[in-house]
């Protein structure tokens, strides 16, 4: 006889059928029959401190994982407090799975003073997700997620919210076994369940390479299950210039990378130039190109979404489906002598925004290991410096929230990639206007244990924005904060908290926190006038 159990069982066995080992979340009032069965399931729960920190973890999550990341949350703000989260996740096309309770049956826009009560929770979140879906039944949970599943691995992966009636997650549901159904199981780092492109279109791409002389590649975050062929095609002379999501799909230290520059005007310069420019899983966005308009002789765009292909720069030949199979030809050697001088004159833009952000990156990268994480923010230290002064090898991956630019990213994102890969080195390195977000994310990660540095590099307050102001002829304001003793307030919650003297030790200070006890705060204070 099938056990009676809740619509909460329905939620948490779907969720371990699709290989799902860890979730980040609250609980709360309305979403208790979800934690009813969790502690049976396998299922780790990560309790944060907030629910956009749990967002933010998910995604850090998923990132790292190339499957989807996971958050529960209860009703009303519970789940707006994650909005920002999954406005992150949406803009970078990152798999996040929200399971928030809804309204009972009957309930959606009564105003009738329900506790948690929205006017339309569910259109919020289906404003900012790919889209939000509530159900009727408990029986319907484990197709609907199926789904979800199954579409984070064929389409392009972006953030869906599941909504589940509070009388339907606590009304009865008669058990049944629940089964993931293919292609749900696969991750988005095998590209599996995407379209494969014409064979016509294979051929084109193939010709309009042997046609080219001087080619570029551009890869975005949408090309890492094709950084195998991308590497290829890099071996055999084609340069390859990558968004900040593709940082690291090909090592920086190979003769035809252009790194992840795409922002600089000397490499708006490089698309002019080229004679056939390959986007591959990249919008070419105001977020990439920092103001810029790409101008390109021949284009040929590659993505698993059709909306891609004319977006910002329009192709001559666009393409749907796989990258990897798009670009799994042989292709001739190409003459490189000119990418010496496009690598010159990137340089040369990326140092005029050093300030003292390469030293803290040389630093870093010259003390911890190949594989490291580095989960930045919307900070200088991030964009000025990891993404240009830190040489990535391919087993390096940064997580930083390129499309919707929010602050507060950077430390539960470490978490959520600390969390699915314990025996991987992940630093956290970011701002202080960033870091006091979501400061209290310090507290999940020294309740957790984490061998985690997390270097804030603290010039005073939104230095950027300081700047802008100066820039505008407007008196700064609001923007010159102040300063609370981090490393204290480290060491007062219960992790470690020291203050680096100079950009000069902080990679041996990042170091020896990998293999501390509890996380590890590491502040280093700046001239935020001359940032």
């Amino acid at each position: 006889m099938a056990d009676a159990v809740t619509g909460g069982a329905a939620v948490v066995d779907s969720l371990v059928a699709h290989g799902v080992r860890h979730v980040f979340g609250i609980p709360g009032t309305h979403n208790l029959e979800i934690y009813r069965y969790l502690p049976a399931s396998g299922i780790r729960h990560i309790v944060t401190r907030h629910e956009q920190g749990a967002g933010y973890a998910a995604d850090g999550y998923a990132r790292v994982t190339g499957g989807a990341g996971v958050l529960i949350t209860t009703s009303g703000p519970g789940i707006t407090n994650a909005i920002t989260a999954l406005a992150t996740s949406y803009a970078d096309s990152v798999p996040t799975l929200a399971i928030s309770p809804g309204p009972p049956r009957g309930m959606v826009g009564k105003d009738v003073g329900w506790l948690h009560e929205l006017k339309n929770q569910q259109g919020a979140l289906d404003a900012v997700c790919d889209r939000s879906i509530r159900v009727d039944s408990a029986n319907e949970l484990p197709e609907v997620i199926a789904d979800i599943f199954a579409g984070f691995s064929s389409r392009r992966p972006r953030p869906v919210h599941l909504e589940v009636p509070v009388d339907v997650l606590e009304g009865e549901w008669v058990r049944r076994s629940v089964a993931a159904a293919p292609p749900a199981t696969a991750t988005r780092a095998d590209s599996a369940g995407f379209p494969n492109p014409t064979t016509v279109d294979v051929a084109a791409i193939e010709h309009a390479f042997a046609e080219a002389r001087r080619p570029l590649l551009i890869a975005g975050g949408g090309a890492r299950g094709a950084a195998a062929e991308i590497r290829a095609l890099a071996a055999n002379g084609v340069p390859v210039l990558t968004t900040v999501n593709g940082k690291g799909i090909v090592d920086e230290s190979d003769p035809v990378a252009l790194g992840a520059s795409i922002r600089l005007p000397a490499a708006h310069r490089v698309i002019t130039e080229a004679d056939l420019v390959v986007a591959v899983g990249t919008e070419l966005g105001d977020s990439d190109l920092w103001g810029g308009v790409a101008q390109a002789a021949k284009v040929i765009r590659i993505d698993v979404d059709p909306g891609q292909l004319d977006k910002n720069l329009r192709a001559d030949l666009g393409v749907v489906g796989d990258a990897r199979q798009a670009l799994r030809f042989t292709t001739k050697r190409f003459d490189t002598a000119h990418v010496a001088e496009w690598q010159q004159a990137i340089r040369a833009d990326a140092d005029r925004d050093a300030g003292p952000w390469a030293a803290i990156q040389q630093s870093l990268a010259a003390a911890l290991p190949a594989d490291t994480v580095i989960a930045g923010d919307s900070s200088q230290v991030t964009y000025y410096g990891t993404v240009h002064h830190w040489p990535f090898t391919t087993a390096n991956r940064l997580l930083y929230p390129t499309g919707y630019a929010t602050l507060g990213y950077g430390l539960p994102a470490a978490i959520g990639a600390k969390v699915a890969q314990p025996e991987r080195p992940v630093i956290g390195l970011f701002g202080d206007g960033a870091a006091m977000f979501t400061i209290q994310e310090l507290v999940t990660a020294t309740e957790l244990r984490l061998p985690l540095p997390v270097v804030v590099v603290n010039n005073g307050g939104y230095a950027e924005i300081r700047e802008q102001m100066v820039d505008r002829g407007i008196t700064p304001q609001a923007v010159d904060l102040y300063q609370p003793d981090l490393p204290a307030m480290a060491r007062a919650i219960g992790a470690h908290g020291t203050e680096a003297e100079s950009a000069a030790v902080l990679g041996e200070l990042a170091a020896a926190a990998l293999t501390a006890d509890r996380p590890t705060l590491i502040q280093l204070t700046i001239d935020g006038s001359t940032a």
